[in-house]
């Protein structure tokens, strides 16, 4: 696999999200490709960050290209790339893989077979991959994690956010055009 660059995560969050489709992760060798990501920053209300560091946000504070793991709702855990390293409190959370390797694994831990719902939300991502909140403020591109860059070119939509309350205008919502293993079809937002 080819290592992720230096300085990959150093970017803001809309950059970084945007980036982020058509790469690669992996957790123990189980993964696939980023085909929906949205952005939080340090100053957008719907960011867990908006109101400075607390026990449950204090991953978003840490180094950059670390995860920040939190539960939603009591039941699912979702998983965010922090990002910005200038403020903190920024990060990418990653809402939707390609099923590419581990399908039995992530089948499993699912309990269906359908490639195209195994990683289809933040929530069927983390179960199909394992995450939970032991792997919060773990480094990224450190196992049991591996990123790889995306390969050649990817056509990138953008659209507003989902599940939030606050700021559910802001355009910072990103998909690789056409997948088929987006959590739900994109709102574009206009140019």
């Amino acid at each position: 696999m080819q290592p992720i660059p230096a300085g990959f995560f150093q970017a803001d969050a809309v950059s970084l999200a945007r980036r982020l489709i058509g790469a690669e992760l992996y957790v123990e060798g189980v993964g696939g490709r980023i085909v929906e990501t949205e952005a939080y920053r340090a100053d957008d209300p719907a960011s867990h960050s908006f109101r400075g560091p607390s026990p449950r946000n204090r991953a978003m504070f840490g180094p950059v290209g670390h995860v920040y793991v939190y539960r939603s709702y009591g039941l699912h855990w979702c998983l965010n790339i922090v990002c910005d390293g200038a403020s903190g409190g920024s990060a990418v959370l990653l809402r939707a893989l390609e099923p590419l390797a581990g399908l039995e694994a992530m089948a499993a831990r699912r309990g269906l077979d359908d490639p195209r719902r195994l990683c289809a939300g933040p929530g069927r991502l983390t179960q199909a991959l394992g995450i939970d909140g032991t792997h919060d403020a773990m480094p990224i591109d450190a196992p049991p994690f591996a990123v790889v860059p995306a390969s050649g070119t990817h056509r990138v939509e953008h659209g507003p956010r989902i599940g939030i309350t606050k700021a559910v205008d802001e355009p910072w919502r990103f998909c690789l055009a056409g997948s088929a293993f987006l959590s739900r079809p994109l709102r574009r937002a206009p140019d």
